[in-house]
């Protein structure tokens, strides 16, 4: 089996993720990768699929800049729950990223009119080659994105709206909690045969100073998995998890 001990749950509807984007194209294949360092994530937060690509949602907006096109949606899906859960309203403010961390307020620049607004994340899409904001109507009118449909934008991650104002008036955005909080392992491979494990545990003890194995079940069926190292940083961890093809990242609980 090796590295191949993620949980792919296949959801026929899901309420919390692409609500919208699955009402109108009921042919995607849409599925929620569960592993134990996202099973304590809310649905939204956790890695998905959609038709074969994987998309991991970032702990982090910090110095996000992005270029594209931005297409809206709009009646159609008024009043129906978006990723997040909330409920859609074309007339607000917000907007659909397939990665960006929900809550997060975006600045939305047309790079050919030079029309720019703000808007909040709320929903994941659009799953568009090419396109990388779906924009409520009320944001596309506002950067001239409803009369041709799509338009070449820069995106650019700004924070959390606080409540608090500048001496000018604007809004303040606060950056977020942190998530390199913690101690971390990169799970290197998970077995059936415990001596197969231990085997790999004692291997990967002399290059990283720990390892261990640990006992888990998937669907009935009981697995040893090899977690690597005890990282104080999960940008740490996140780098040594390069290091395996499909090993992934889990919270040491203390």
């Amino acid at each position: 089996m090796g590295i191949k001990d993620r949980y792919i749950i296949k959801i026929n509807i899901i309420i919390f993720l692409l609500s919208s984007v699955i009402a109108c194209a009921p042919a995607y294949d849409v599925r929620v990768v569960d592993t134990p360092n996202s099973s304590h994530l809310k649905g939204h937060q956790k890695p998905y699929i959609v038709n074969g690509q994987r998309y991991d949602p970032l702990r982090d907006h910090n110095g996000f800049i992005q270029e594209g096109r931005a297409s809206w949606y709009g009646e159609k899906f008024h009043g129906r729950k978006t990723s997040n859960g909330e409920i859609y309203n074309m007339y607000a403010m917000t907007a659909a990223h397939k990665t960006l961390p929900m809550g997060v307020f975006v600045k939305v620049t047309n790079r050919e009119s030079g029309q720019q607004t703000v808007v909040r994340v709320n929903d994941r899409g659009p799953f568009v080659a090419g396109r990388i904001i779906d924009l409520s109507f009320a944001a596309a009118e506002k950067v001239g994105v409803v009369g041709p449909g799509t338009a070449p934008v820069l995106i650019e991650a700004l924070g959390y709206r606080a409540d608090s104002k500048s001496s000018a008036g604007s809004p303040v955005y606060s950056q977020p909690k942190s998530y390199d909080i913690g101690t971390f392992a990169v799970q290197v491979g998970a077995f059936s045969v415990k001596t197969n494990a231990d085997r790999l545990a004692v291997d990967m003890q002399k290059e990283y100073g720990f390892a261990a194995v640990n006992e888990g079940w998937v669907d009935g069926n009981r697995y040893y998995r090899v977690w690597v190292g005890q990282f104080t940083s999960l940008e740490k961890a996140e780098r040594i998890k390069q290091k395996f093809n499909g090993g992934f990242v889990v919270a040491i609980e203390k």
